[in-house]
């Protein structure tokens, strides 16, 4: 499908950005090498101070929201929330606005027709089904700031856990995707792209899982897979979007928002966004495309909130030759952190730096056996509390080398009591049983 070039922008208000300090099944890994210069993690994988775009006086507390009805300063670079409410109202099925000319009506009808079926039951099961749960065991003050590593594009699991959050951070190999093709889509190709969206979300809208085949092909969709699905946890959740816009991360972890002229000079390069891990298909769009910021509200209120996605590598190698996102991350100070579907990434010996990030800001933490193993949590000073069974990895092949890490979180379960999860939430054991657990400082 050939590019376009955007015609209008309109100027939006973006939220704060946080200034003190993906589920998905996506595989983390080594970059090739060389690796270009550049940003991106897994599905479902320092110590500067991040400044936002334009001068912010700084909350007091980095988790505190903004009062309700303040409006924010205004953001710089290309606002693409035309396109965000676009993309909300065929790919994700929200809201009932009435359909531009150049959209077939009956293409998005069938569409929707199967998205509303699975979010409709998602919804009962989790942000209905579940509230109780999640109510119980999420301390009252714990961050409305949370960060889910290896988060693919599964914002949803994040909205159901932490329906306060103010500031969501995924962070996945895959890259957001560019929004503007939707203006372009004929009949057949609109209706092809949509087909393929449906499967590259795999689990998303019933397990709140993906893998990380669907995740990579989302890459080569003429709609973005990511943002798309970032879309559907708004839509599935009550959510609606206020403004989109797409930026990196200076070398102090500070946020640099794309300006059109900025993103017609990339594409005037012909500069494709590199894929971030080597078995993954590379983008069809270009690097200004790679992280994305979502402005949002719940349907009815006028508090904004945001949420933020890093298409980013988080091995060591990757993460040693683009620091920033650490940095970034740590300019937040202590949060509430997610993590489920992760591949076991963090068991791994060249995953430290993410790992000792989490253990050294983590307020609170939710994660399936892919989260923290024992041995890290206890140097850290942490307690592990266990909900659901567990007797082994779910993925074949995670525990080849780490079998001594896998005992930990069998030893685990059998010290805790045994406490229900009344569903799924991340990877089922290699018994298909569900499990989580807590990770919390002492």
């Amino acid at each position: 499908m050939t590019r376009i070039k955007a015609t209008s922008r309109w100027l939006g208000w973006a939220a704060l950005v946080a200034a003190a300090a993906c589920s998905s099944s996506t595989r983390d890994g080594a970059p090739p090498t060389p690796v270009p210069p550049g940003n991106a993690v897994a599905a479902t994988d320092a110590t500067a101070t991040a400044v936002a775009p334009t001068p912010v006086e700084p909350d007091p507390t980095p988790d505190a929201a903004p009062p309700p009805d303040a409006a924010p300063p205004p953001a710089a670079g290309a606002s693409f929330a035309a396109e965000a409410k676009l993309l909300y109202r065929v790919a994700a099925c929200g809201g009932t606005d009435p359909l531009p000319a150049s959209i077939d009506a009956k293409v998005v009808e069938r569409h929707c027709k199967w998205i509303e079926d699975k979010a409709t039951k998602f919804r009962a099961q989790y942000f209905e089904g579940g509230r109780a749960f999640f109510d119980s065991i999420v301390p009252a003050d714990a961050p409305t700031t949370v960060v889910y590593p290896f988060g693919g594009g599964d914002l949803i699991s994040a909205l159901v856990a932490f329906p306060k959050a103010t500031d969501i951070t995924t962070i996945s190999l895959e890259l957001a995707g560019d929004p503007r093709r939707i203006d372009t889509l004929d009949k057949r190709h609109l209706a092809d792209s949509l087909s393929s969206l449906r499967a590259e979300i795999g689990g998303l809208l019933s397990v709140g899982s993906n893998t990380s085949v669907n995740l990579s092909a989302g890459q080569r969709n003429d709609l973005p897979a990511q943002v798309s699905s970032f879309l559907m946890g708004l839509a599935a959740g009550g959510y609606e979007p206020v403004d989109m816009r797409y930026f990196k991360l200076e070398t102090d972890g500070s946020i640099h928002y794309y300006e059109q002229a900025e993103i017609d000079a990339i594409e005037a390069a012909e500069t494709r966004a590199v894929k971030r891990k080597g078995d993954w298909q590379s983008p069809s769009f270009s690097e200004a495309f790679a992280n994305v910021e979502l402005t949002y509200r719940k349907i009815g209120e006028t508090q904004l909130r945001v949420h933020r996605h890093f298409g980013w590598n988080l091995g060591d190698d990757y993460l040693k030759a683009h620091g920033e996102l650490l940095t970034f991350l740590a300019a937040k100070g202590k949060v509430t952190i997610l993590t489920k579907g992760g591949s076991y990434m963090l068991w791994r010996s060249d995953f430290h730096l993410i790992r000792d990030y989490m253990l050294g800001h983590l307020a609170w933490m939710l994660s399936d056996s892919t989260g923290i193993p024992p041995t890290y949590a206890r140097k850290a000073g942490m307690v592990q509390e266990t909900y659901g069974r567990y007797d082994g990895a779910f993925l074949e092949g995670a525990e080849q080398g780490l079998t001594g890490l896998s005992d930990e979180f069998r030893a685990l379960w059998r010290k805790n009591p045994y406490r229900k999860l009344p569903f799924r939430f991340g990877y089922v054991d290699m018994n298909k049983q569900a499990h989580l657990v807590v990770t919390r400082p002492q």
